[in-house]
């Protein structure tokens, strides 16, 4: 679920497209200055193909940083705070039991 959230922020935060359009604009502009080296066909193909290959790069990254992303730290985070939440409710139910008995008390003994 976590692993889940992080990708979807990364994708929502638009960081792989901008890197894929920064290719884009400077493979376009490469072959705009050696236009004189290469057809008009040649440039189309390897505008598109670099374009192609580096949004498939921008994903192995993606892929890359969701897996090495550590998980044992959060799993022990929400252990700890379930613990401590299920140790508060019993101090709460125990705290309300002591309080019963006291007005029990206090009321047998008017």
């Amino acid at each position: 679920m976590r692993t889940e959230e992080f990708s979807k922020k990364i994708i929502r935060s638009g960081l792989l497209d901008t890197y894929v359009a920064a290719v884009f604009f400077g493979t376009s502009v490469f072959f705009v200055l050696n236009s004189a080296y290469y057809t008009p066909i040649e440039m189309m193909f390897a505008i598109v193909f670099v374009t192609v290959l580096f949004k498939g790069l921008a994903n192995v990254m993606l892929s890359m940083s969701i897996s090495l992303v550590n998980l044992k730290n959060d799993h022990e985070k929400v252990d700890f705070e379930e613990s401590s939440s299920k140790l508060e409710s019993l101090v709460n139910d125990l705290a309300i039991q002591e309080a019963a008995i006291q007005s029990h008390k206090t009321i047998n003994s008017q």
